[in-house]
């Protein structure tokens, strides 16, 4: 085991660091596109969409909270902590994700604009992270690439799809984060539902290494 300064930690943005579930249920809403008893939840909201074939207000949406409506997402549950704690215990953190630059229907919206004053406003600030630690591709594959050229020793995503790509680094311990338990257990992969149980687990890497 590294020692704890050794730690290098990778993190994905959406729907890893940051939760949309209330803010996609309110734009829904307030736009007229669901029923307001419908579960306050990104799925909930995508699903009825779909299902009543508005699959392009569903698309479009997505760009208007991915852009304008960026700033009143949330952070999910502890990881304003965990950022606290990584700083407070030198270990090196970086967000490295992708996404569009704008999206595919409606308004022509600066995504990566948009998230980069969302962590400018939740962690720049506050000193939790540099603007050179924190990267949006445009691409899962340039994703991966960053991943793989970065030196991590552990990454941590919402997608079993990125942490089990062939393209991503043997190197790197794959932690995936399922605060659902949407996810089939892989022998490959760390699990875990929260913020919380995140750093509880890096606190013990730490506490071993040290």
């Amino acid at each position: 085991m590294p020692p704890a300064t050794a730690l290098r930690i990778g993190i994905d943005f959406d729907n890893t660091i940051v939760s949309y579930d209330a803010l996609f249920h309110r734009a829904a809403v307030e736009q007229g596109l669901v029923p307001s008893a419908l579960p306050p939840t990104k799925i909930a909201v995508r699903d009825h969409l779909r299902s009543i074939g508005r699959e392009d207000n569903w698309t479009e949406l997505q760009g208007h909270v991915y852009g304008p409506r960026m700033q009143d997402a949330a952070p999910f549950p502890g990881v304003i902590r965990f950022f606290e704690w990584a700083q407070a215990a030198s270990i090196a953190v970086a967000i490295v994700s992708h996404r569009t630059r704008h999206p595919f229907i409606g308004p022509q919206h600066d995504l990566h604009a948009a998230a980069r004053g969302w962590v400018s406003l939740m962690l720049e600030r506050q000193g939790l992270i540099r603007h050179d630690q924190v990267y949006f591709e445009l691409t899962k594959a340039e994703k991966l690439a960053r991943i793989a050229t970065a030196g991590f020793t552990h990454f941590i995503d919402d997608l079993p799809e990125i942490l089990l790509a062939e393209a991503f680094p043997a190197g790197t311990r794959r932690i995936l984060f399922d605060p659902e338990r949407h996810h089939a257990t892989d022998p490959g992969l760390v699990a875990v539902a929260s913020w919380n149980d995140i750093r509880g687990h890096f606190e013990g890497l730490w506490a071993t290494a040290s």
